[in-house]
């Protein structure tokens, strides 16, 4: 048996009231959020250790007490927004991440409920504490025993989503077959056996219009109606763009996931890859203007997200995601194995130069893919000489799914 958490989104319909509460909650949790990091920040900076979530906890009633408005909130949220900050500071301890931030107004606006919610599916109504009772849309059947409840803010509009845990048995995969995937910007995903998925290029679609509209709030009082009437209609292309690429994403990584036994796949680091080039002011970048639309064509596609989605969906399915190192998979010959830098003529054409071996270039970085992901799976082979591991993620060396790793599929 393996535990899945399962997350369901519901688009909430709230009245202006409890829009104005929510907006408080997620300020409030906001604050604590940003308080908690401050106090961390200093302690960490003077040499202390980390403060546990129970001491910070115990000083809520004091900040209670100095800030009033606070006791308008739930306290579930505000303490769950300090479990949120102890958990990035661990995050940062631990190396997956960077030195937490603060948060900002109007971004991620959002808090969470481990308790004392409840959901009448029948009646299309959440109830959550200093809420009360609000429609929902209920687009589909929540699955099993409900285990907490995020409710966040995006493009103006709220949101609900209620994770679930259950137990089900290991799951088996019904395809026998493997592939290879390799990741471009011309092909958005260019498979083993010939075949690839042409990007959807979301961003670059609305792009103009975005800047049009971003050009226009630039010319209004900050803040002013005017202002605020022009920032909706730019989070409305925004929102436009991610819901467009996450549909993109759902479809894609359902169909390879359900289709597969095993996926090899580079493993790219994205937050390398998509850095800013444009250097100091002693030091200028180069080629800044080509690099920048590059980085936008790369975070445009959507590759890390890909990649997490096929992971998890994977595993759902029973099947194995192997992440290899992606050094010259498009340099080697499929054919004979002769490695050159001269065998790739141009962006899309392969030619051997010992063999006369020739292929579409994508497809064979994709050939090239598969084959280290099988000697993975093999022998164990680490990519000799990349500086990271191989990363192997079949279902039964997976740890326990988290909240951060399985989240709402809406089109799983």
């Amino acid at each position: 048996m393996m535990k899945l958490l399962q997350s369901f989104k519901f688009k909430l319909m709230p009245n202006g009231e409890q829009k104005r509460n929510m907006r408080g909650f997620a300020g409030a949790r906001r604050f604590v959020y940003n308080k908690a990091l401050d106090i961390q920040k200093t302690n960490y900076t003077a040499g202390g250790k980390l403060i546990g979530y129970v001491d910070m906890a115990n000083r809520i009633p004091e900040w209670k007490k100095e800030f009033p408005w606070l006791k308008e909130s739930p306290s579930q949220a505000l303490h769950q927004s300090l479990k949120d900050a102890e958990r990035a500071f661990k995050n940062f301890f631990e190396k997956p991440a960077s030195f937490p931030c603060f948060k900002k107004r109007g971004v991620g606006d959002s808090f969470r409920f481990p308790q004392g919610f409840e959901i009448d599916q029948a009646n299309h109504h959440i109830k959550f504490p200093k809420s009360g009772q609000m429609r929902y849309r209920n687009s589909r059947v929540i699955l099993d025993t409900a285990k907490n409840i995020t409710v966040s803010q995006s493009g103006g509009k709220w949101f609900a989503s209620i994770q679930t845990e259950r137990e089900i048995e290991q799951p088996i995969p019904s395809a026998t077959n493997a592939i290879g995937i390799d990741i471009g910007i011309v092909r958005f995903s260019t498979l083993s056996d010939g075949s690839f998925i042409a990007p959807l290029g979301s961003f670059k679609k609305h792009e103009q219009r975005l800047a049009r509209y971003q050009r226009r709030m630039s010319h209004k009082v900050k803040f002013s109606k005017n202002w605020l009437k022009a920032k909706r209609r730019v989070q409305k292309i925004h929102t436009r763009i991610s819901n467009a690429r996450k549909d993109f994403l759902h479809n894609a990584t359902t169909e390879i996931s359900k289709n597969h036994a095993m996926v090899a796949i580079e493993d790219l680091q994205v937050s390398n890859m998509s850095k800013s080039s444009a250097g100091t002011t002693e030091a200028a970048g180069k080629n800044v203007a080509a690099k920048s639309g590059l980085n936008k064509s790369i975070l445009d596609q959507g590759w890390f997200e890909f990649r997490r989605q096929l992971e998890y969906k994977l595993n759902w399915n029973g099947g194995i995601l192997v992440q290899v190192p992606a050094h010259y998979t498009s340099q080697i010959c499929p054919a004979c194995g002769h490695v050159a830098k001269e065998n790739r003529k141009t962006q899309a054409k392969f030619v051997c130069m010992d063999c006369g071996h020739e292929e579409n270039a994508d497809v064979v970085g994709a050939k090239n893919v598969l084959a280290r992901g099988h000697r993975v799976l093999a022998c164990g082979e680490d990519g000799s000489g990349s500086g990271r591991k191989t990363k192997v993620k079949p279902a039964s060396m997976k740890q326990e799914p988290t909240e951060a790793t399985i989240r709402e599929a809406t089109h799983a």
